[in-house]
């Protein structure tokens, strides 16, 4: 069962400012999101990674390389054009207190699976290409490197939250209830059986424990351990 944390990159100039930036390049970490970044690859330092897989935007590349210099051995970072920003079309580059007044504002926010932005790409089209991306790396990294691998993919706050939503079995409906903050590290195993969601929206805290095996039982079946189990071996 291989294992893949989720990370938003860091926060940006346009974050910072309240403006939504897409794919817009050029769009690079601040301060604080560098600091952020820094402090995300020390949690995974400990954690022995088979690969990082990035949104080849700036400021996911920018998050990538601070998790690769803190790991013990070299990485190279590798983009994945499936795992960019949402393509908000007429919508990149405008204020978000703007954004706000516009009628499409309310879809995102009720009904996302209906939300289709102009000039750009739907969210249900936006979740499809995501999902379908994380789970056939997942599948490559695990005949790869085997089953207890663990890889990062750096990538969006939405990218990362359809995510999370359909490997919770949640309708995209229902995904703005998912929070996921710059710098955040989300963690996902899939199996055979179903997705296991280990953690969400995670600021700090030791993530060695990934570099356990997990209890062979478990593993070879990927079913849930009723009553909770003992945790990671």
């Amino acid at each position: 069962m291989a294992t893949v944390v989720l990370v938003r990159h860091g926060r940006t100039t346009a974050n910072a400012s309240g403006t939504l930036a897409g794919r817009t390049p050029g769009v690079r970490l601040d301060d604080t999101g560098l600091g952020q970044a820094a402090r995300t690859g020390e949690r995974l330092a400990a954690v022995p990674l088979a690969a990082v897989v990035t949104s080849p935007l700036e400021r996911c590349r920018q998050t990538a390389r601070e998790i690769i210099t803190r790991q013990p051995v070299e990485l190279k970072a590798h983009a994945e054009r499936a795992l960019t920003e949402c393509d908000y079309g007429e919508w990149q580059g405008r204020s978000l207190r703007e954004l706000a007044k516009e009628p499409l504002w309310k879809v995102v926010q009720q009904q996302p699976s209906a939300a289709a932005f102009p000039g750009g790409e739907s969210m249900a089209a936006m979740q499809a290409r995501s999902v379908a991306a994380v789970r056939r790396l997942d599948a490559a990294m695990e005949a790869q490197h085997g089953p207890d691998v663990v890889w990062v993919a750096v990538s969006h706050g939405d990218i990362i939250k359809s995510v999370l939503a359909d490997a919770l079995g949640m309708h995209l409906d229902l995904f703005q209830r998912i929070s996921v903050d710059p710098a955040s590290v989300s963690i996902i195993r899939y199996t055979a059986t179903r997705p296991h969601v280990l953690a969400t929206n995670t600021h700090a805290g030791d993530l060695g424990w990934l570099a356990a095996k997990p209890r062979r039982r478990r593993r070879a079946s990927g079913d849930a351990v009723v009553g909770g189990g003992a945790g990671p071996g």
